[in-house]
């Protein structure tokens, strides 16, 4: 099948950050601008680059932000005591630790040290409970969130569809089988997830309407694991060397996109698909922080 089979994470995006920066004018002119607050410790490249992705999309959208770097020695409890003046603060709406965490600090007790109520990430245990209750009010982590507005808005019908999970993790892979067996819109599905355990995980991934790729391992789903016209998601971001790139190296996904896409029905690019709905959908997050919060003083 042809490009006209591409799922376009950034066109999809765009017009959720085009929702968000109205909602963002609506606070704005309440006297409300919505916050949200990075926090980075040490000098990781990636993390440096992905804050500086999200800094850009708050600008855009009318977001106040503002970033804390810490040094790399910076023990557990002066990373918490951070965050405890960033919960007090009114200024901001919304909190995100960027991963990954020195080894020294616990990544469990600072997602649990943030409010509940500024965790645009999702992952603090009392939003991840709300998941799992299927209570609205909690927020989604945003990836896998992202994706299922990725098959709500490009009309991909997920009741009753079979969608399998390749990988188990808290970040993307739990989270997304709990968003789409919801007795909700976007949801219905009968899932199954995969990890490094599975057995016989050609034949799980072949049954799927709907495959959704998160295990980090590159070019990991091949021609042969994909039913044909079935859907797939790849959320995979692997540095892979190449010899021909300038930095001697590249990115690739969990997919071999190349192979799989002329079987699949749909497919995500990678880079340019899961990847911006992220951001979009902390955008999100961050201004319905602002709005819960501004609901709740009147």
């Amino acid at each position: 099948m042809a490009a006209g089979n591409l799922i376009d994470g950034r066109a999809i995006a765009g017009q959720i950050q085009n929702e968000v920066a109205q909602r963002a004018a609506a606070l704005r002119a309440r006297g409300v601008q919505p916050g949200l607050a990075f926090v980075r410790v040490g000098e990781d490249p990636a993390s440096k680059v992905y804050v500086g992705m999200k800094e850009k999309a708050c600008a855009q959208l009318g977001i106040f932000s503002e970033t804390r770097v810490l040094p790399p020695a910076t023990t557990e409890g002066e990373l918490l005591a951070l965050l405890a003046q960033l919960n007090a603060d009114t200024r901001i709406h919304g909190i995100l630790v960027q991963a990954p965490l020195p080894r020294h600090i616990r990544e469990t007790v600072v997602y649990a040290t943030v409010s509940p109520q500024k965790d645009v990430d999702g992952f603090h245990p009392v939003n991840v409970g709300k998941l799992m209750l299927g209570d609205p009010s909690g927020f989604l982590p945003c990836t896998p969130a992202g994706i299922d507005e990725l098959l709500v808005r490009s009309q991909i019908p997920t009741e009753g569809a079979e969608a399998v999970i390749l990988g188990r993790g808290n970040i993307v892979g739990k989270p997304m089988a709990a968003i789409l067996c919801q007795k909700a819109k976007g949801a219905n599905a009968t899932v199954t997830i995969c990890h490094s355990q599975t057995r016989n995980i050609k034949e799980h991934c072949r049954r799927a309407d709907i495959l959704i790729a998160a295990m980090g391992v590159a070019k990991f789903v091949t021609a042969d694991m994909v039913k044909p016209g079935a859907v797939v998601i790849d959320v995979g971001v692997n540095r892979v060397s190449d010899p021909t790139a300038k930095s001697g190296s590249r990115l690739v996904g969990d997919v071999d996109f190349e192979a799989v896409q002329p079987i699949a029905g749909r497919i995500t690019p990678n880079p340019g698909g899961v990847g911006p709905m992220t951001i979009a959908l902390l955008m999100q997050n961050t201004v319905r922080a602002a709005e819960m919060a501004t609901a709740a003083k009147s």
